[in-house]
């Protein structure tokens, strides 16, 4: 297992987000960095559907990865815990109708209804022990008849962390493996991110596609 600095408790965690967001709109550099544009090109790529008809992000942070599955989904749901981060993806995704922005923290304010898309992206690792495998059930619970889960972590120790992006990624490839009728479609591993689909839809895109029996 991957050690990490001890990480504060999570209403410090909640308000230093606060913080943060009320500062920047983009601290993390999700416009501007080429490794964050790339990343999110490698998560779109990943998806095994090309649209959606119902999608929910949950810790959509300033709304650029939103942006972009907006364009895939009929209708997408994005939640934060942090209302200066809604409020910056406000402004961002004033011009999609098609996507519900709500200030509304996971898991306790986890929405109604099913979607077939999920995306856990970044989140796994600020969730407390309690917190994060409620997420997990609550995702899996929450995802329609041939659904898809997808999963994106930074991979390195921060000091606001819960567990390690690898440790996210591996709790939720327990919990998959424990339901019957998931499958993991995909994996993208670097030394610096992971991106895991699962889906209880074990089709592979050519098959889909009609490309192959």
């Amino acid at each position: 297992m991957d050690t990490v600095t001890p990480p504060p408790e999570s209403a410090a965690l909640a308000d230093h987000f606060e913080a943060l967001f009320a500062d920047d709109d983009d601290p993390w550099g999700y416009r501007t960095r080429w490794y964050e544009r790339r990343k999110r090109a490698q998560l779109l790529a990943s998806l095994p559907a090309e649209r959606y008809a119902s999608g929910f992000e949950p810790a959509c942070a300033n709304g650029e990865l939103s942006a972009e599955l907006a364009a895939r989904c009929d209708r997408l749901l994005c939640s934060d815990g942090s209302a200066a981060a809604i409020a910056h993806a406000r402004r961002r995704l004033a011009h999609l109708p098609q996507v519900d922005l709500r200030h509304a923290p996971i898991p306790a304010q986890w929405p109604e209804g099913r979607f077939d898309l999920i995306v856990l992206s970044e989140i796994g690792y600020y969730l407390d022990d309690d917190a994060f495998h409620a997420t997990i059930d609550r995702a899996v619970a929450s995802l329609a008849d041939g659904g898809t889960l997808i999963a994106s972590h930074w991979r390195h120790p921060e000091g606001d962390y819960f567990r390690s992006g690898d440790d996210v990624h591996r709790h939720m490839a327990v919990a998959f493996e424990q339901q019957s009728g998931w499958t993991r479609l995909s994996r993208h591993e670097e030394d610096d991110f992971l991106v895991d689909v699962w889906s209880s839809d074990s089709r592979s895109v050519a098959r889909r596609e009609g490309l192959r029996p």
